[in-house]
């Protein structure tokens, strides 16, 4: 079938139902709904046989919903309206939820629906959440009601009548009280903020979105008082212990720019002089539970290097760290060496509301991408041990070229792949010129750059972007990962492989596609013209660019 993507933004899972849809053979276009007539205009170019809106936050047109079958995918059970849906999952914790198929109608989320699915919600933030147990049930229900819709014998099931719509969850409800409130209380209401809107607070002098939270067993303090910070973070006492918060937001000024997240010593400084620095061990022996962004920990002949930054994006700090940590990785004893694994995201690159907040964004630019070639470089020029990229979750841009450095690449069924950066106005570095092309073939590679389409698992691993494809659950992919690697370790042929791999790396420069290149990117950064820098504005600022909202999109066949 031709199918019409709507919504309200590019997101992960409007990225991930396309990339599904096109693997089961449907035709798929995208348009993004930010006013009424672009709707109208997308139904009336592509004459589409069927209208799904897998994220919207306005009203599908009536003139569009009475001639067309409107499909909307909701994030919460049969019964459950509203636009709050999983942030009052997450706030009243809980364990279960689901994802509805429904038909568009003047009401909000009233209409027959179509399909459903039901899934855990483990004790992560919200957005982590939306992208994979929620995004995991949303592809399973679009799935099968396209497949019902295309039957043609399917009847949609009515609503049972009488079911209320939940209020919008404001600021009031999510308001932390410092002097009374749990540990455990302050880590669910930020986690059922993340990553938007947010949990509005005042802090040393200023009012600021808190984003991301993660509990402190160790650390004490007077309640609401900043007593540490680490890897960015800031970590506030609670009346029993205390929370890590990874981001903030300052509130945006009436008739001010609007605002965006950085880490929160970033947005804090020069106000936490006074506040010691708590780094954890990187070395993790199984009793230390504390939270930090980079870990290490071996089995055997096994070493496992773990990295979570927010939203999947790379400062050039966090590059640097975690290159010292490949480095310590590198030392110890082990053969194969799996690099990621966890849940979420792997990476996407370096880390534009950094360079966005830099006095000089064209120079932190420039800083942030050598330091992703030199983390890229370390991992392809590991010649003594074997390099597994374990992506859980999505990957984009130079994240995707991080994965492609290492020998093995591994993710779990769902992750998405933006293996281009067109978008973003950039030619692209992370050594992408060489592994892209060895991997998937030169066609291909400059297919997959022109295109600037996601990628979803099952066709990265026919395209050859990925080794291996897991079917788990995201709470399962890291000990699915830790059984498979282990064996990996243990089979004889691992060794005659590490030996092949040195004599390969041995023959190859690999300086000649770094220079070349980092030579297109500097003309990027050091011109302040470059469409880059306001893509780079919009994309952080949350503003539409000047260019047209509809994605790219390959032609398509007709009839």
């Amino acid at each position: 079938m031709h199918i019409l993507l709507v919504a309200s933004a590019f997101n992960s899972l409007t990225q991930r139902v396309q990339a599904e849809l096109r693997d089961h053979g449907h035709c798929v276009a995208v348009q993004l709904a930010h006013e009424e007539d672009p709707v109208r205009e997308a139904v009336r170019r592509e004459r589409p046989d069927l209208v799904v809106a897998p994220y919207l936050k306005t009203a599908i047109p009536r003139d569009v919903w009475s001639v067309h079958t409107c499909l909307v995918v909701h994030p919460g059970p049969v019964g459950d309206r509203g636009p709050s849906s999983l942030d009052w999952a997450v706030h009243e914790g809980a364990e279960r939820w689901g994802v509805t198929v429904l038909q568009a109608n003047a009401e909000m989320d009233a209409g027959d629906v179509w399909a459903s699915a039901t899934c855990p919600l483990p004790p992560v933030g919200k957005s982590d959440l939306y992208r994979n147990e929620i995004s995991d049930a949303a592809v399973e229900a679009v799935l099968l009601a396209v497949g019902r819709f295309a039957s043609g014998t399917y009847t949609p099931a009515p609503q049972a009548s009488g079911s209320g719509c939940r209020p919008l969850f404001r600021q009031p409800l999510r308001r932390i009280d410092w002097g009374s409130d749990s540990t455990a209380t302050v880590v669910r209401k930020l986690r059922a903020a993340d990553s938007r809107p947010g949990v509005l607070d005042e802090l040393l002098g200023g009012e600021w979105f808190l984003h991301g939270g993660h509990p402190e067993s160790r650390l004490s303090g007077r309640p609401g008082d900043v007593v540490a910070t680490r890897d960015g973070a800031i970590c506030r006492a609670t009346t029993d212990g205390a929370v890590w918060i990874p981001e903030l937001r300052p509130r945006r000024a009436p008739g001010g720019p609007a605002t965006f997240k950085l880490p929160a010593t970033s947005a804090l400084a020069g106000r936490l002089s006074a506040v010691p620095e708590r780094p954890a061990p990187l070395h993790r022996t199984g009793d230390d539970d504390t939270w930090s962004e980079i870990g290490y920990r071996e089995k055997a002949e096994t070493g496992f290097l773990s990295f979570s930054f927010r939203n999947g994006a790379m400062s050039t700090e966090q590059c640097r760290r975690l290159l010292r940590a490949y480095r310590f990785a590198c030392s110890r004893p082990t053969s194969v060496l799996v690099v990621g694994g966890g849940r979420d995201f792997f990476s996407n690159g370096i880390h534009l509301n950094v360079i966005e907040a830099a006095a000089d964004p064209g120079a932190e630019s420039w800083a942030n991408i050598n330091a992703m070639d030199d983390l890229v470089e370390a991992v392809l020029t590991t010649t003594d041990r074997l390099v597994v990229a374990a992506l859980a979750g999505n990957a984009a841009a130079g994240g995707v070229m991080l994965a492609l450095a290492a020998d093995e690449v591994w993710c779990r069924a769902g992750a998405v792949f933006n293996p281009h950066y067109r978008l973003m106005g950039l030619y692209g570095s992370e050594y992408w010129t060489y592994t892209l092309p060895r991997r998937v073939g030169a066609a291909a590679a400059d297919r997959l750059m022109r295109d600037a389409l996601p990628v979803g698992s099952a066709a990265a691993h026919r395209l050859g972007l990925v080794d291996r494809v897991i079917p788990c659950a995201p709470q399962s992919f890291d000990s699915e990962v830790g059984a498979l690697a282990t064996r990996l370790a243990a089979l004889p042929a691992t060794q005659s492989r590490i030996h092949a791999k040195k004599e390969e790396r041995d023959r190859v420069d690999l300086a000649p596609y770094r220079e070349a290149e980092l030579v297109r990117m500097h003309r990027i950064f050091a011109d302040p013209h470059h469409p880059y820098h306001g893509l780079r504005r919009a994309f952080v600022r949350k503003e539409r660019p000047a260019s047209a909202t509809a994605v790219p999109q390959p032609p398509f066949p007709r009839g």
